[in-house]
């Protein structure tokens, strides 16, 4: 399969970790220069877990109000990435889709990671929040 765009959730644990400026990448790659760039990524790892809705996807509810985005802290390591969300009328975040978050953790190895995200996505709350909780799981058996 060939995409000529970001696969999701795919990137959201590749660009946490990545030290080169995103910019001067997109930059070289308009100037044909893409040769000239060192990218460079941090040594650690990165786990990455959507929060869906339940019943996705086939049937699920939407406009539920989303609790716990504030706090998060990027320099913490932890990002959330928006999927199926929109504003409401009140400007409150409300889940609009099957695949509604990314919850990702940088750490210095996966299995870290892997803890680290889990525990970030105790954080979220919506009604009908469902992730899987198989993500990584090999790590635990290795």
């Amino acid at each position: 399969e060939y995409n000529a765009r970001f696969g999701d959730p795919e990137t959201q644990v590749v660009l946490p970790r990545m030290e080169t400026d995103i910019v001067d990448v997109f930059e070289a790659c308009i100037d044909g220069k893409l040769a000239d760039i060192d990218l460079k990524f941090d040594n650690g790892a990165a786990v990455c877990v959507v929060l869906a809705s339940d019943g996705y996807p086939q049937k699920y509810e939407k406009g539920l109000p989303i609790s716990g985005l504030k706090d998060f802290n990027d320099a913490d390591g932890e990002y959330v990435f928006h999927a199926g969300t929109k504003f409401g009328a009140d400007g409150a975040v409300l889940t609009n889709g099957g695949r509604v978050l990314g919850v990702v953790a940088k750490a210095g190895d996966l299995k870290a990671a892997r803890d680290k995200a889990y525990k970030a996505t105790e954080k979220i709350t919506f009604a009908n929040k469902y992730m899987r909780h198989d993500i990584g799981k090999a790590i635990d058996e290795a």
